[in-house]
């Protein structure tokens, strides 16, 4: 749990209070590579912490699966927009390792949000950082081309890019296998 503890203090100082209403709001949570944390038409309603392991976001796009984003060690999982009015989800989240995380229920976070000293500032300032990096994705996305995206995965994923198979990370630039090895090909000239 210190990893967690951790990220919350990057965020907001915690005192020992704050810590042991913390361990009592989370639950421990082993993922076995390849199952998956939520699957589309599910509710989402855990947010999760990565404390080992990784895992992919994917939409089923007329059966194809189109990866989108990545979460390793030390980051939050959940997929908002189901987890917060409720709602199924379009999106599936896979473990693409054996995969430990702490979960927090929806009723537990906002009993976070009441009970932790600056638990409603660290909500706002994590959403804040989630909501500034989708908008950065969406737009790489709709502007960029597949070399530059790759470019940016490899900035923002360096740390990762070895534990990511291939063919998800060319589906998350948005080429097929083929092209991406091209493009890697490119780069190393």
């Amino acid at each position: 749990m210190e990893l967690l503890l951790e990220n919350i203090r990057t965020y907001v100082p915690l005192s020992a209070a704050d810590e042991k209403i913390i361990g009592r709001l989370f639950t421990k949570k082993v993922i076995k590579k390849e199952d998956h944390l939520l699957k589309e038409g599910q509710v989402c309603r855990r947010v999760m912490f990565i404390e080992q392991g990784l895992v992919r976001y994917y939409i089923l796009n007329n059966g194809e699966e189109q990866t989108h984003y990545f979460n390793k060690e030390g980051e939050w999982v959940c997929d908002y927009p189901s987890f917060l009015p409720k709602t199924p989800s379009t999106e599936n989240i896979q473990a693409l390792e054996n995969t430990t995380i702490w979960t927090i229920t929806y009723d537990n976070l906002q009993t976070f949000y009441k009970e932790v000293s600056h638990g409603e500032r660290f909500g706002r300032l994590a959403i804040e950082w989630v909501f500034t990096n989708v908008i950065q994705q969406l737009s790489s996305q709709y502007t960029d081309k597949p070399e530059i995206r790759y470019k940016k995965f490899m900035q923002a994923y360096f740390d990762i890019a070895q534990r990511i198979p291939q063919y998800y990370i060319a589906s998350y630039v948005g080429v097929k296998p083929q092209s991406l090895s091209r493009i890697r090909k490119r780069l190393l000239l």
